[in-house]
Protein backbone atom coordinates (compact mmCIF):
# COMPACT_ATOMS: atom_id res chain seq x y z
CA UNK A 1 0.00 0.00 0.00
CA UNK A 2 1.52 3.62 -0.78
CA UNK A 3 1.09 6.24 1.30
CA UNK A 4 -0.49 9.41 1.10
CA UNK A 5 2.63 11.13 1.28
CA UNK A 6 4.42 8.78 -1.61
CA UNK A 7 1.19 9.54 -3.56
CA UNK A 8 1.54 13.06 -3.94
CA UNK A 9 5.10 13.03 -4.49
CA UNK A 10 4.53 10.82 -7.85
CA UNK A 11 1.55 13.38 -8.55
CA UNK A 12 4.23 16.26 -8.07
CA UNK A 13 6.84 14.36 -10.27
CA UNK A 14 3.99 13.26 -13.03
CA UNK A 15 3.09 17.01 -13.34
CA UNK A 16 6.83 18.00 -13.65
CA UNK A 17 6.50 20.53 -10.70
CA UNK A 18 10.32 20.68 -10.70
CA UNK A 19 10.98 23.89 -9.06
CA UNK A 20 13.01 23.81 -6.11
CA UNK A 21 11.20 21.82 -3.53
CA UNK A 22 11.32 19.42 -0.47
CA UNK A 23 10.90 15.88 -0.53
CA UNK A 24 10.13 12.77 1.67
CA UNK A 25 13.76 11.38 0.58
CA UNK A 26 15.39 14.62 1.39
CA UNK A 27 13.79 14.90 4.90
CA UNK A 28 14.11 11.04 5.91
CA UNK A 29 18.31 12.00 4.70
CA UNK A 30 18.09 15.05 7.41
CA UNK A 31 17.44 12.18 10.09
CA UNK A 32 20.67 10.58 11.59
CA UNK A 33 18.92 9.22 15.08
CA UNK A 34 15.97 8.06 17.14
CA UNK A 35 14.98 7.21 20.68
CA UNK A 36 11.42 6.84 22.45
CA UNK A 37 10.64 7.37 25.72
CA UNK A 38 7.10 5.76 26.91
CA UNK A 39 6.17 7.51 30.22
CA UNK A 40 5.94 4.86 33.28
CA UNK A 41 2.06 4.44 33.66
CA UNK A 42 0.88 6.24 31.11
CA UNK A 43 0.21 6.07 27.18
CA UNK A 44 2.61 9.07 26.14
CA UNK A 45 5.34 7.99 23.56
CA UNK A 46 7.78 10.75 23.09
CA UNK A 47 10.22 10.28 19.87
CA UNK A 48 12.95 12.46 19.44
CA UNK A 49 14.63 12.58 16.34
CA UNK A 50 18.25 13.53 15.60
CA UNK A 51 19.03 15.19 12.75
CA UNK A 52 22.28 15.75 10.41
CA UNK A 53 23.27 19.14 11.47
CA UNK A 54 22.55 18.25 15.77
CA UNK A 55 19.29 19.80 16.08
CA UNK A 56 16.95 17.67 17.58
CA UNK A 57 12.72 17.47 16.94
CA UNK A 58 10.08 15.47 19.33
CA UNK A 59 6.76 14.17 18.15
CA UNK A 60 4.06 12.30 20.82
CA UNK A 61 1.62 10.21 20.64
CA UNK A 62 -1.16 9.17 23.52
CA UNK A 63 -4.28 7.61 23.62
CA UNK A 64 -7.20 8.19 25.09
CA UNK A 65 -7.86 4.58 26.88
CA UNK A 66 -5.60 2.91 27.69
CA UNK A 67 -6.78 -0.53 26.72
CA UNK A 68 -5.76 0.69 23.23
CA UNK A 69 -2.49 1.49 23.93
CA UNK A 70 0.05 -0.54 21.86
CA UNK A 71 4.15 0.71 21.90
CA UNK A 72 4.73 -0.18 18.26
CA UNK A 73 1.50 2.39 16.99
CA UNK A 74 2.85 4.70 19.64
CA UNK A 75 6.19 4.82 18.37
CA UNK A 76 4.83 5.10 14.94
CA UNK A 77 2.68 8.20 15.36
CA UNK A 78 5.28 10.04 17.44
CA UNK A 79 7.46 9.49 14.60
CA UNK A 80 5.52 11.06 11.83
CA UNK A 81 4.98 13.44 14.24
CA UNK A 82 8.27 14.75 14.76
CA UNK A 83 8.94 14.24 11.18
CA UNK A 84 6.15 16.72 9.95
CA UNK A 85 8.47 19.00 11.91
CA UNK A 86 11.18 18.92 9.88
CA UNK A 87 9.30 19.37 7.07
CA UNK A 88 8.08 22.48 8.61
CA UNK A 89 11.72 23.47 9.19
CA UNK A 90 13.48 22.76 6.21
CA UNK A 91 10.06 24.62 4.85
CA UNK A 92 11.73 27.63 6.14
CA UNK A 93 15.17 27.04 5.07
CA UNK A 94 14.45 27.03 1.46
CA UNK A 95 11.99 29.32 1.31
CA UNK A 96 14.73 31.53 3.02
CA UNK A 97 17.77 30.30 0.27
CA UNK A 98 15.05 31.51 -2.69
CA UNK A 99 14.12 34.63 -1.08
CA UNK A 100 17.85 35.42 -0.84
CA UNK A 101 18.09 34.32 -4.55
CA UNK A 102 16.10 37.20 -5.53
Amino acid sequence: MMSNEQMLENEIQAKGLNAPRLTPNLIDRKIVGEQYHVFPGTTLTVCVLHLVNGFTVTGESACASPENFNPEIGRKIARDNAREKIWQLEGYVLRERLHAAV
